[in-house]
């Protein structure tokens, strides 16, 4: 699976855009940002963006001296490469196996850096509802070794995440799953 972009592309800046964009499509960051996280030069970050913003995948804005840069959810190409970066940072297998496995799930949540379509290698997810904690543990063993990241979890019953809700709007995160009513 990890292979999977690196087959197909051979830029692994470009890799990280598409997975920084694509994964969280609300996220818009600026080119030093970029370079910074990457640990590159500000100009294969600058190459990589015009490339992706010729092609309209990125949508640009000035702001004050800064370019910032962000996901275009207009591009007849965006559902797709949004679904192949969910792909290769392997969250389709993670929700998969929790909704089908855990008991009586509720909602899930990314939080922090994968939220914001960072790949730090450490997944955090918060799950709401009455989870199996032993089925979870044993699917996140499971899990990490296939796709290569390590997970961590929060299981909140609806009462304890009503009380947690405040602090999770200070943190980033996304609504991966929600129980169908």
């Amino acid at each position: 699976m990890e292979n999977l972009f690196t087959g197909l592309i051979s830029s692994k800046t470009r890799i990280k855009l598409l997975i920084r964009f694509f994964f969280n499509p609300n996220t818009r960051s600026y080119l030093r940002e970029l370079a910074k996280e990457f640990n590159v030069s500000t100009n294969s970050v600058r190459e990589e963006l015009n490339q992706l913003t010729k092609t309209k995948l990125l949508t640009s804005q000035k702001s004050g001296r800064q370019v910032i840069y962000k996901a275009n959810p207009k591009h007849p190409l965006f559902p797709e490469l949004k679904s192949m970066v969910s792909k290769v940072m392997g969250i389709d297998q993670v929700v998969d196996g929790i909704v089908t496995r855990l008991g009586d799930l509720e909602s899930a949540y990314l939080l922090d850096d994968y939220a914001e379509g960072k790949d730090t290698g450490i997944i955090d997810l918060l799950l709401v509802g009455d989870i199996d904690q032993y089925h979870l543990n044993d699917l996140s063993r499971k899990t990490e070794r296939y796709i290569k990241r390590k997970i961590r979890s929060l299981a909140l019953s609806r009462d304890e995440f009503k009380e947690f809700e405040p602090k999770l709007k200070e943190c980033p995160h996304i609504l991966i799953w929600e129980k169908k009513l």
